[in-house]
């Protein structure tokens, strides 16, 4: 049997097993096996859980698939995504750069068929589908206001044909209206009707195309695909219009921004930014899934990523992801990881952060137990105990290891959810007086994954005096073991200096990064390119031990000098 013939077996057979998806006596499974009812809508989104994009590839402006970076898509990935857990890939395409000139605004054959391939590729994998019109929202699409008929007549057609070429393909393909919709010049208020115009007549050019399509699940996205109340109180009311039982409802989410980025302090992942999340998914589980719509979270993860899994710290990012696991299963909403190409290697089929890939993947199915840090810095010859607020999520602690030994009651304490690694425990591991990490301590939990706290030697780091230029800064550091978490920057008056000056704390590595192998602090470009000419400023290089140490910079035209305060 082709892993195609079994997806509508398996993939709900698990999706129900999660609990994931399912709202409602409607939306009961019927058994695969003694019934040929079809999927409800409700359905097939369960049985997507959970997903992952085919980022930065079919989207990619350029020549073909490989414009962006990443290589041409095998089969051999769709059946490493299966292997791993998946159910579903999204499938972004820009359409716009292949169609030609009004009035037919033809799609060029050969995209439609490499994407047809493709689609097929993850088919026969035993995936579903979920196929968008992507960058277009922004390239094009976006010019609506003032371009009406000419872009309701190119995305009309681009649909027409999109949906011609996949009428007799099975319901495991799904189609997504268009990707972060956004209209230029406009108010919301005023954007709404045109998007709703917009999902409506995508919604009756693909069913008017027959074939499967008459009752395919279409997908429809609120305004920037957010999860604002007003947004999704819009796209609710469009797709109460329609009438149509088979239509499901997406949007996005990477967080709070300031976290997602590293900027404005949001380094860590803070009661603040939990409530973000957990707003987000609550207004969609009221607006939407409790009224029998289904939705697809249909990208999600952390902006910084795009830079680098590196500016959001280890722990940090590991709460992230663990917690918005478990609030995509307790509202039902189907999940659809972002990746365009930082996350699966597209050659070896391996995960760049296993680590990672692992806190995800075990969002998918239960909750684990986490930590206020997850690395303790001891100074060397001058050792305390060193404590860590457990979060167990309903869990119960059934021990502490180190390298496959489980720790004695005199190396560590438990006192309801607070772990004490005792003094004596910490010095033994930080003998040899080197800074840097030294050990891993892992928390282990009844169910779950554990949450291993890092033992790292460190000092306070010392800066040292530096002359350069805007385009080349660099600050001789010591780390002395310890690490950057972020970074301030002030004019003497206090106000705040360089980008997003609302607020002194710099977005890191946009700004600023640490290169610790390097030994030193580069200042970006893009930080000084908004410094005032001639003035003096202060940063604060906030470190993750807790230590803090002040340096002051002049630009002077394209001339940088820096000086410990």
């Amino acid at each position: 049997m082709s892993r195609r013939l079994r997806t509508s077996a398996t993939a709900l057979v698990a999706a129900t097993a999660l609990g994931v998806g399912i709202a409602g006596p409607a939306a009961a499974a019927p058994d695969p096996q003694h019934s040929n009812a079809p999927l409800s809508a409700t359905q097939v989104v369960a049985a997507m859980q959970p997903g992952w994009n085919l980022g930065n590839t079919f989207d990619a402006l350029g020549a073909d698939e490989t414009a962006w970076g990443n290589p041409r898509v095998t089969p051999e990935l769709f059946e490493s995504l299966a292997d791993n857990g998946f159910h579903s890939v999204r499938i972004p395409v820009t359409w716009g750069q292949f169609q030609g000139p009004a009035p037919d605004y033809t799609i060029d054959p050969a995209e439609l068929d490499r994407v047809e391939e493709v689609v097929d590729e993850a088919l026969d994998a035993g995936l579903y589908v979920l196929l968008d019109v992507h960058h277009d929202s922004w390239m094009w699409v976006n010019q609506m206001p003032t371009q009406h008929d000419q872009v309701v007549a190119q995305l009309t057609a681009a649909w027409q044909q999109v949906a011609e070429r996949f009428r007799d393909h099975p319901r495991q393909l799904l189609l997504e209206s268009l990707n972060e919709p956004q209209f230029a010049g406009i108010s919301d208020d005023a954007a709404y009707p045109l998007l709703d115009e917009l999902n409506v007549d995508f919604t009756r050019t693909v069913r008017a195309t027959g074939g499967e399509n008459a009752d395919r699940v279409l997908v429809l996205p609120m305004l920037h695909t957010d999860s604002g109340q007003a947004r999704l109180d819009s796209l609710a009311q469009t797709i109460g219009s329609l009438h149509d039982a088979n239509v499901a409802a997406t949007f996005h989410y990477y967080g709070y921004w300031p976290f997602s980025v590293n900027i404005a302090g949001g380094y860590r992942y803070d009661a603040t930014a939990q409530a973000d999340t957990e707003g987000a998914f609550a207004r969609v589980h009221d607006t939407l899934v409790a009224r029998g719509i289904p939705v697809i979270l249909g990208e999600y993860g952390l902006l910084g990523f795009d830079r680098s899994t590196g500016t959001i710290e280890r722990g940090e990012k590991l709460k992230f992801f663990e917690h918005l696991g478990a609030l995509a299963r307790s509202t039902g909403v189907t999940t659809m990881l972002w990746d365009n190409g930082q996350h699966l290697d597209r050659t070896s089929f391996q995960w760049h952060d296993p680590e990672l890939f692992a806190a995800i993947s075990s969002s998918w199915t239960t909750r684990s137990g986490t930590g206020s840090t997850d690395q303790v810095f001891v100074r060397p010859g001058a050792v305390t105990d060193q404590q860590v607020q457990l979060d167990r999520h309903g869990k119960q602690v059934t021990g502490v290891w180190l390298a496959g030994r489980r720790l004695h009651d005199d190396e560590y304490r438990l006192d309801g959810d607070v772990l004490t690694l005792s003094a004596s425990f910490l010095a033994g591991l930080v003998t040899d007086g080197a800074y840097g990490s030294h050990a891993w301590v892992g928390v282990r939990f009844n169910q779950g994954l554990p949450w291993r706290v890092e033992v790292v030697a460190a000092d306070a780091p010392t800066l040292q005096a530096a002359s350069g230029t805007t385009a080349d800064f660099a600050i001789p550091t010591a780390f002395r073991g310890d690490r950057l978490a972020t970074m301030e920057a002030r004019y003497a008056d206090g106000s705040g200096a360089g980008p997003n000056s609302w607020t002194t704390y710099k977005e890191f590595d946009a700004t600023f990064l640490p290169d610790a192998a390097a030994g030193e602090i580069v200042l970006r470009p893009a930080f000084f390119a908004e410094i005032a000419d001639g003035a003096q400023v202060r940063l604060t290089f906030h470190f993750w031990s807790g230590e803090t140490v002040d340096y002051l910079v002049t630009k002077s035209g394209a001339t940088v000098t820096g000086t410990p305060a």
